[in-house]
Order: C-alpha cells, then sequence, then structure tokens
C-alpha cells in the first residue's frame, strides 16, 4: 500500500469511522440477498420501503419459493426491472431450498449460481453476513475509484480486481460503506463538491471545478 492510499483510508476512517453496516434493511442473510436483488439500478431508500411490507407478507423463504410471479410484480412494481427481478427472486428461493437447505451459502461460486445473482451482490452478502474480505463495486466505488486514480477500468469486475491489489484486505469491506457517504454527501456524480471534500488535495480527477 502506498503512502498516498494510506492517507486516503485514514482520512476516511476519521471522518465516517470503522463501523461495518449495510444501508438495506434485514433480519437474516435471505432478506439480504432479496433485497440487493431487488437494489439493482434503485435506491437503498426506496428498497428500504418496499421490503418492509414484502418481508411481513413473505415472511419465510418458503412463502418467496411458492409466490405467483404476478402477484409478486405487484408487490414490488415500484422498483425497476420488476419483471425480472420478481422472476429471479422467486427461483432464487426455490434453489436456496433445493440446494442449500434454505440456508444462504458462502463462497462465490455457489452465491453466483443462484438466479438473479451477480458478482456485486455475492459480495455483498459475503461481506456483510459472513465477514469475508469483499469489495463491492457500486456506481459509487466506480466513480470516485476512478477519480482518485485507483482504476482507470469501467468495468466492475476489472475495478473489483485493481482495488484488490491498491486496499489492503482489512478495508475492503469498509471501502465500499465510506464511499457510499461519500458519494452521496460530497463527491456526487454531478457537481461534486470539491472544495469541501477532506480528500480534494489527493484526488486526481481532473475535473475538479469547485
Amino acid at each position: 500500500m502506498t503512502k498516498r492510499t494510506g492517507e486516503i483510508l485514514k482520512r476516511m476512517d476519521e471522518a465516517y469511522g470503522t463501523e461495518y453496516r449495510c444501508y438495506l434493511n434485514h433480519d437474516n442473510a435471505w432478506q439480504l440477498l432479496i433485497a440487493v436483488i431487488l437494489s439493482a439500478q434503485c435506491t437503498d431508500a426506496r428498497v428500504n420501503i418496499v421490503t418492509a411490507d414484502l418481508f411481513r407478507k413473505y415472511d419465510t423463504l418458503e412463502k418467496f419459493a411458492n409466490a405467483d410471479v404476478k402477484e409478486m410484480e405487484q408487490d414490488i412494481h415500484s422498483i425497476g426491472f420488476y419483471h425480472n427481478k420478481a422472476r429471479n427472486i422467486i427461483l432464487c428461493a426455490r434453489k436456496l431450498i433445493q440446494e442449500f437447505g434454505g440456508e444462504v451459502p458462502r463462497t462465490l461460486e455457489e452465491l453466483t449460481s443462484l438466479p438473479g445473482v451477480g458478482r456485486k451482490t455475492a459480495n455483498v452478502i459475503r461481506g456483510n453476513i459472513y465477514n469475508e474480505p469483499s469489495i463491492v463495486v457500486d456506481t459509487h466505488v466506480k466513480r470516485i475509484s476512478r477519480r482518485l486514480g485507483f482504476t482507470k477500468e469501467e468495468d466492475p469486475v476489472k475495478i473489483e480486481y485493481d482495488l484488490m491489489k491498491v486496499l489492503p484486505k482489512d478495508h475492503w469491506i469498509l471501502y465500499n460503506i465510506q464511499i457510499i457517504t461519500l458519494g452521496r454527501t460530497i463527491c456526487t456524480a454531478r457537481g461534486p463538491k470539491c472544495s469541501e471534500c477532506f480528500l480534494s488535495d489527493l484526488c486526481k480527477a481532473g475535473d475538479k471545478t469547485c
């Protein structure tokens, strides 16, 4: 780890703390898995509104597995891509019961074998449920990692591998949590508040206009 990278992580730790937290409401592993599937191209706030009712209606994994797809679509219709998400959630629940005894698996390979689950979703589960060092590349991580010069890639998988080389393992999970906060409050997609950013002197972005 370079001195510059260490300073970036130190400042983020000081600004945001080192507590692991998840922005998606859940009581167990399968609820988090479903919430993350729903969160694709949707805000965590909207997902939490929908799952508040969804998890009351379908309070067991078996109820999700036996759900009617059209009814599920209506239950989650306020979330984007609800047709595919409804189908994937039901199929995912069925596979969890049939092949994993109703337990959410731990490995990347097993997780990504589930319908609707890619590397990002799998890494959220591995990090938040099993505390496995994992890097989640969402829109904030992609944007800010590029601005900080940690990667030049556009593809999330390539960005993940670049960050694995740059960041120490003990910050893989924390990095995503901290970057989400930074991305929502200061380093926004449009009109980043560079003058307010505690990383401005370390940022490599060439479009700083603030």
